[in-house]
């Protein structure tokens, strides 16, 4: 859960440099990308790491491999959206790079099929033959 909180607060960094007076640019550069990224990064493998440790061993459902992968999907969409100018996929050049729209709902739009993942990997309530129910003899 540590992992979840500093990795939270280097996305906001990164997103927000102003949160802690290093604001010093107005546009968008590659180590703001870069410290957001690896926010984003350690947000999401803290949260698979902590849902690891609550499903404490029980059996990966379909639903939960999904997560897993949307999960890293969410992060792939989110870091091609944010580095879209840098590798050559986006609109501005160099040395104008201007984060657009497209860049911003990327971003978003990454964020949020993570954050579906998370929810697909989280466990469901017990069935009740996995809770301690006894399970009907078979004759």
């Amino acid at each position: 859960m540590t992992l979840v909180l500093l990795g939270l607060l280097i996305f906001l960094v990164g997103v927000s440099p102003d949160l802690i007076g290093m604001d010093r640019s107005p546009v968008v550069g590659f180590v703001q990308v870069g410290v957001w990224l690896t926010g984003l990064a350690l947000l999401l493998l803290g949260a698979y790491l902590t849902i690891r440790v609550i499903r404490n061993g029980r059996q990966h459902t379909l639903w939960a491999d999904v997560g897993v992968r949307l999960i890293a999907t969410g992060y792939v969409v989110a870091a091609a959206a944010s580095l879209a100018d840098f590798i050559g996929i986006g609109s501005h050049t160099l040395p104008g790079l201007v984060f657009g729209h497209l860049q911003v709902s990327g971003l978003v739009l990454g964020v949020l099929v993570s954050l579906v993942g998370v929810v697909l990997f989280w466990p469901r309530a017990a069935a009740p033959s996995e809770a301690g129910a006894p399970v009907p003899a078979a004759s």
